[in-house]
């Protein structure tokens, strides 16, 4: 994707892209993700931009904005596990389950070898409520639109994985831990099972998300070094042009899937939405693979991303298809 700056308005970008971009973002507590992306837009002048996860407002850390094109592979940036580092304060449950919530319910501080052995529970396959305060549809509305009008929604469980998680440090009434989970884990509720687990209550009370797939939220942009500008500071745009990436085979590579190269004919044929026997051996897509991006190398040598195509039922098919100019 190419990204350039306008040179008879200084600061103003253009986006004249093939496949869109992704952009690492560093949230800032305080705000929602959809509020984080005022200063993407404002910056790039462009409205085709949206995250990949939601976190909530109190927290901070990694989110991934895609642009243009680049939209379109949203549904595999989503499945990534996500890495968060949050902080549990023992002895005090909000409604929210988080600090900006009442509290309802009070318990003991518990000692950490009672949180290392509630820990124990929570790792691999689980069954876990989320939180009544969610985006989860219970009936066809929001959770947590029944919950503001006092309705307790029922929050049925539904399996999450943990794949690692562990206490960095104790400094009673909290607990910083860091866990690695898939997508659609509630870092809330496991804050609230795992007190419960150790017989007493607690909230999440700090939250940073420190990586999705492969990618880290130390090599995210962060806005608030242009805190009090507003996006207005030509710099901020500068800087956002440079920190947009370009969708790449390494892309593919820290999502977790396989990436593979083309020649032109089978390019044409996947614009075209054709996809032949012939076009899957040629491609060589890897057998275990359940979805992969299909590339071709324009002149230059540079990436193009043409298709990604999904194996269901055991048969390759079209997840997306990437018009080249």
């Amino acid at each position: 994707m190419a990204l350039q700056m306008n040179p008879e308005t200084p600061g103003r970008v253009l986006t004249s892209d093939r496949s869109g971009g992704l952009l690492l973002l560093k949230k800032s507590p305080g705000i929602t993700s959809f509020e984080s992306l005022a200063i993407v837009k404002k910056a790039l002048h462009t409205g085709k931009v949206g995250h990949t996860g939601t976190l909530d407002k109190f927290a901070s850390g990694l989110l991934i904005v895609l642009t243009g094109k680049a939209l379109k592979l949203a549904p595999w940036f989503s499945l990534c596990r996500k890495e968060y580092e949050g902080r549990i304060r023992f002895g005090l449950e909000t409604d929210t389950l988080d600090p900006e919530g009442a509290p309802v319910a009070e318990g003991k501080i518990p000692s950490r070898e009672d949180v290392e052995a509630a820990l124990s529970g929570f790792r691999g396959q689980i069954l876990q409520a989320p939180p009544a305060y969610s985006a989860v549809h219970v009936d066809g509305r929001r959770a947590s639109d029944l919950a503001r009008q006092g309705t307790a929604p029922e929050m049925k469980k539904r399996p999450v994985t943990v794949y690692s998680l562990e206490i960095l440090s104790w400094d009673p009434p909290s607990a910083t831990v860091r866990v690695c989970c898939s997508a659609g884990t509630y870092i809330r509720s496991l804050a609230r099972d795992i007190a419960l687990a150790a017989g007493t209550r607690a909230h999440l009370s700090a939250l940073v998300r420190t990586g999705i797939g492969g990618f880290r939220l130390d090599r995210a942009f962060d806005p608030e070094a242009y805190k009090g500008t507003g996006g207005a500071d030509p710099g901020i745009a500068r800087e956002l042009a440079a920190a947009v990436q370009p969708v790449k085979a390494e892309t593919f590579a820290l999502l977790g899937l396989p990436a593979v190269f083309a020649k032109d004919e089978t390019v044409k044929s996947l614009i075209l939405g054709r996809l032949s026997g012939s076009d899957i051996t040629d491609l060589g897509l890897p057998s275990d693979a359940g979805a992969a991006g299909v590339f071709s190398v324009k002149d230059g040598g540079e990436e193009e991303l043409a298709a990604v195509l999904e194996k269901k039922s055991g048969k390759w098919g079209f997840g997306r298809v990437f018009a080249q100019n």
